[in-house]
């Protein structure tokens, strides 16, 4: 499910997701490594055309790790102010190669060339944030199933 579809099924998170992810230029991707571990580097994400899109330096090794498992999780950078909460996305990012997309990528951001384009299909959306100085909350989602809150003290 592309980043329209999850805006189109929680409209209200999808809003607060796109505003924590442009309140910083870079954020954490996480990804795995050859041997399954862990690897975590640095990313900018773009919104564009109701897709959420990575963009990478040709032949990095986050972008070498997604061409090999395309699993990733995205951490918002949270910034000093975590009072809008912590959000967290989850799914694969499948390598786009047609000049006809790229070009249209090209056109918007300017990234410099060449480099790896990826779409992501998501699996997972979670927020976490603290309400009234009390509660931790959790806001899940996933693709087919409402928004799940959970709340404790």
């Amino acid at each position: 499910m592309n980043w329209a579809a999850f805006t189109t099924a929680a409209p209200d998170l999808a809003a607060i997701a796109e505003e924590r992810f442009g309140a910083y230029r870079h954020h954490v991707l996480a990804t795995l490594r050859k041997d399954g571990s862990p690897r975590t580097t640095g990313l900018e994400v773009r919104f564009q055309d109701g897709e959420l899109w990575l963009g990478m330096m040709p032949n990095s090794l986050k972008a070498l790790d997604l061409l090999r498992d395309p699993r990733f999780a995205l951490q918002a950078n949270p910034g000093a102010d975590v009072g809008g909460g912590d959000v967290r996305v989850g799914g694969r990012a499948l390598e786009v190669v047609e000049a006809t997309v790229k070009g249209a990528y090209v056109e918007e951001v300017e990234p410099p060339q060449p480099f790896h384009l990826f779409r992501t299909e998501l699996t997972e959306v979670v927020r976490t944030y603290v309400e009234n100085e009390k509660y931790l909350v959790t806001q899940v989602w996933k693709p087919g199933e409402p928004v799940r809150t959970l709340k404790r003290t």
